[in-house]
């Protein structure tokens, strides 16, 4: 449910929780810009935890039984079923939730529009909302905004091949 509500509202709704929880200090979450940013940490955990949870429990499901009754047979305690066959078996579930989560917060634009707004001093400024400002926030500054946001694709795609191509190296064949 979480992955599924609109970032605009869930920032709203965050925005509303932190701030009350903050009231007794006498403060917001953009007095501060570690409260903005534990704010985001906060919303994007709560926000992919629970989608990421179902992957990791398929991966886990997946798992054949004979292969950890096997490694137990062998002598295998828990620590080494759990490094040797669980988290190898488990390698293609974490490298889809490695990827979902690089690209999730990348993407991040609405929860930080509707959360901070960048505030204070656009110190909670995620790249994304950067562009959005440097395009539509200054006039003139049109083909900036743009620039930006193609240097952005090609950080986000660069890293995004290189995580793919570090994880599948260390995915074992079923």
């Amino acid at each position: 449910m979480p992955n599924l509500i609109g970032g605009i509202v869930l920032g709203y709704i965050w925005n509303l929780l932190i701030n009350g929880s903050l009231a007794p200090l006498g403060v917001d979450i953009t007095f501060d810009a570690k409260y903005g940013f534990w704010g985001l940490v906060i919303l994007t955990n709560w926000q992919l935890t629970g989608y990421m949870m179902v992957i990791y429990i398929a991966g886990l499901q997946n798992i054949p039984g004979e292969l950890i009754e096997a490694a137990q047979i062998d002598g295998a305690g828990h620590f080494k079923i759990l490094f040797r066959v669980k988290i190898p078996m488990v390698m293609p579930s974490i490298t889809i939730c490695t990827f979902l989560t690089l690209a999730n917060t990348f993407k991040m634009f609405d929860q930080n529009l509707a959360l901070t707004a960048g505030a204070p001093e656009h110190s909670t400024e995620m790249l994304a909302l950067n562009i959005y400002n440097t395009f539509y926030g200054r006039v003139g500054w049109q083909g900036v905004g743009q620039a930006k946001a193609v240097v952005f694709f090609i950080i986000v795609a660069l890293i995004a091949f290189v995580q793919l191509k570090f994880s599948t190296r260390k995915e074992v064949e079923q």
